[in-house]
């Protein structure tokens, strides 16, 4: 008796648990969506996307099934991917299906907002370097522009 009482309990811990880590992650997806909405992409923007991403990694290397599920199956909750968060079932089955398409919407608002705006000046390289070429990704070849202290009379 004593041991279901302790798997009940350690269930109830870690949907508990993954519950509130699902709506830690939720809060970081609706803040990256609405500062894309609104123009603005700034270092709180780049550590929310990255809890995102991070947990989109983790998921997606662990065969797009939650971690945590695999855990809650051990203490005796019933098979499936709804077994370890308190959300209901229909919401809970279809969030990769509903997170997607928010993740591509996130990152085509976010690149927006980036190639808006004004080119800017690294410290030290005397150039003017857009702003989405800053992080000299594989996507956007680097572009610098001459200042106007840099060209010649």
């Amino acid at each position: 008796m004593r041991s279901v009482v302790s798997r009940r309990a350690a269930v109830v811990a870690v949907k508990t648990v993954h519950t509130l880590a699902w709506f830690s992650i939720e809060a970081c997806v609706v803040y990256v969506l609405v500062a894309g909405l609104a123009g603005r992409t700034d270092k709180r923007v780049g550590v929310a996307a990255a809890v995102v991403a991070g947990e989109s990694l983790v998921f997606a290397g662990n065969g797009f099934r939650c971690p945590l599920t695999g855990l809650a199956e051990r203490y005796g909750a019933g098979s499936g991917s709804v077994t370890d968060i308190y959300l209901p079932r229909w919401f809970a089955r279809n969030l990769p299906a509903i997170h997607v398409p928010l993740l591509v919407l996130m990152v085509c608002l976010h690149a927006r907002n980036l190639r808006r705006q004004r080119p800017i000046a690294l410290p030290g390289r005397g150039r003017m370097v857009l702003p989405w070429n800053r992080f000299g990704s594989f996507c956007f070849p680097v572009l610098s522009f001459p200042r106007s202290s840099d060209t010649p009379d």
